[in-house]
C-alpha cells in the first residue's frame, strides 16, 4: 500500500488518482482540508493526519502496511518564515523516520524547479549543478534544502530516495486566486466574463497540467527500478502567453483577451524543464498539451469552484 501525504491537494490528489489507475492501493492523508475530490474512487482510503506528529504517523503505520511513501504534504508560509521552515522540516523528518521504521521500498518527496534558479542553460536538466543563488521565496528555499536532507537521511538504508523537481503545475483543485501560477487566475477572470489584464505575448515558460504531474509521480513511485534519485516532473515543453490566449479563444471564442508585443523583460527565453530522464525510465509522455489543458480546466471549473 502506498502512502501519499498531502494526498487531497492539487498534485497529491492527481497522484493518488494515477496510482489507483495503475492498480495500487493508496492511503491519502490530509491535515485540514479532507473533502474527497470528485475524480477519486471510493476505495481510496483518506486519513486526517498531521505529519509533524510522530505518534499519529506511527499509529497510521500500525493500521496499514505501507510499502512506499510519496511525501507531498506542505504548508504555505506566513509572516514568520522560521515557523514555516520549522513546521515543514518537522514534517519531512517525521516521514523519513517513518520510512525507516516501516522499511519502505521508496520515498519520493516534492522538490521544485525553483532549485535551478541561477542557471542560464535552457532547458533545465537534472545533471546541472544547483547554484548557490538566493531563493526568492521560502518555499523554494525549503524545497532546495529537502534534496540533500532526504538523500542523506536515507543513505545506506536500502530505501530509495526520489526527489521530484516539480515544474510549474496548475489544474483542477488549485486555488483560482493562487499567487504561485498565473494561469488559474487568468482563466478565472475569463470565466467571470471579465477582460483580463493584457499579457506579454512571448512571456511564458514551464508548463505542467496537474493530471500529467500526478501520472508522472505515480510512474516514478511504482517503477520496478530507477537509475537516479532526482527527476524533473513536467511537460517537457515551454508555453507562451500567445499560445495561452489562442487556447482560451478556441474554448471560449467570445472572450476578450489582449496581448502586448514581445516580452516584459526584453529579448530572451523563459526556462523550462527537460524530462528526458523521466520519459526514458518510465515511458511517461504528457497527455495534455496547453490547448487540451485549458479546455479541460475550463470544463472542470464550470462545475467546481476550484
Amino acid at each position: 500500500m502506498i502512502l501519499v501525504t498531502g494526498g487531497l491537494g492539487m498534485i497529491g490528489a492527481h497522484t493518488v488518482g494515477a496510482l489507483t489507475d495503475l492498480g495500487h492501493a493508496v492511503v491519502a492523508t490530509a491535515h485540514r482540508r479532507t473533502v474527497r475530490p470528485a475524480f477519486l474512487p471510493d476505495d481510496v482510503i483518506v486519513e486526517q493526519l498531521d505529519v509533524t506528529d510522530p505518534a499519529a504517523v506511527a499509529a497510521l503505520g500500525d493500521r496499514y502496511s505501507i510499502t512506499d511513501i510519496v511525501h507531498l504534504a506542505g504548508s504555505i508560509p506566513g509572516a514568520d518564515r522560521v515557523a514555516y521552515f520549522r513546521a515543514d522540516t518537522a514534517g519531512l523528518l517525521t516521514m523519513l523516520d517513518a520510512a525507516r521504521a516501516w522499511r519502505v521500498r521508496r520515498f519520493a518527496v516534492a522538490g521544485s524547479l525553483g532549485s535551478y534558479l541561477g542557471r542560464n542553460e535552457i532547458p533545465w536538466h537534472e545533471d546541472l549543478a544547483l547554484p548557490a543563488a538566493p531563493a526568492p521565496h521560502p518555499i523554494i528555499a525549503f524545497k532546495k534544502a529537502v534534496e540533500p536532507l532526504t538523500t542523506n537521511a536515507l543513505q545506506d538504508t536500502g530505501i530509495q530516495a526520489v526527489v521530484l523537481r516539480i515544474g510549474s503545475t496548475w489544474g483542477p483543485l488549485m486555488d483560482p486566486a493562487t499567487p504561485f501560477n498565473a494561469v488559474p487566475p487568468y482563466l478565472s477572470a475569463v470565466l467571470r466574463g471579465e477582460r483580463p489584464a493584457p499579457l506579454y505575448a512571448d512571456d511564458g515558460g514551464d508548463f505542467c497540467y496537474a493530471p500529467d504531474a500526478g501520472r508522472a509521480i505515480a510512474l516514478l513511485s511504482t517503477a520496478d527500478t530507477l537509475a537516479h534519485d532526482v527527476y524533473n516532473v513536467s511537460s517537457g515543453q515551454p508555453f507562451t502567453n500567445r499560445q495561452l490566449v489562442d487556447a482560451v479563444h478556441a474554448a471560449i471564442p467570445h472572450a476578450q483577451l489582449d496581448l502586448l508585443d514581445g516580452r516584459r523583460a526584453g529579448p530572451g527565453h523563459d526556462p523550462y524543464l527537460d524530462i528526458a530522464r523521466l520519459t526514458t525510465e518510465t515511458g511517461f509522455t504528457p497527455a495534455f498539451d496547453l490547448a487540451a489543458a485549458v479546455a479541460d480546466y475550463l470544463a472542470w471549473r464550470t462545475h467546481h469552484d476550484r
